[in-house]
């Protein structure tokens, strides 16, 4: 079974950055035969995408919240993915989990909850005014 443990998370105020990592462990496979996302989860609120790295590829999708602050990247060698957040803002106050599934038992262009098979316990990122 794939794990994915989440770190760097903790208390920025607005305006600063964050690098979070994702350390995946157990993997089947070399870790860029794996769709993997960010996703983050505020209290009251469902869990939302952030940002996707392709498995093959260094394509990437990021959603609304984060273009622009967000960058999502992947060290083949180290097994390990990242998000370095920039110019963080109060809403960005969420539970962030990273997210792994196999190239070969994905949907085409993954994006929801359902679609990744794995996940991490998340790291908490607090943004004060």
């Amino acid at each position: 079974q794939v794990q994915l443990v989440e770190s760097g998370g903790g208390s920025v105020q607005a305006g600063g950055s964050l690098r979070l990592s994702c350390a995946a462990s157990r993997l089947t496979a070399a870790i860029y035969h794996y769709y993997m996302a960010w996703f983050r989860q505020a209290p009251g609120q469902e869990r939302e995408v952030l940002a996707r790295i392709d498995s093959y590829t260094t394509n990437t999708y990021y959603a609304d919240s984060g273009r622009g602050r967000f960058t999502i990247s992947r060290d083949n060698a180290k097994n390990t993915m990242y998000l370095q957040m920039n110019s963080l803002k109060p809403e960005d106050t969420a539970m962030y989990y990273c997210a792994a599934v196999e190239h070969w038992l994905s949907t085409q262009s993954p994006l929801r909850e359902a679609d990744f098979r794995y996940w991490g316990q998340g790291t908490q990122v607090t943004v004060s005014s």
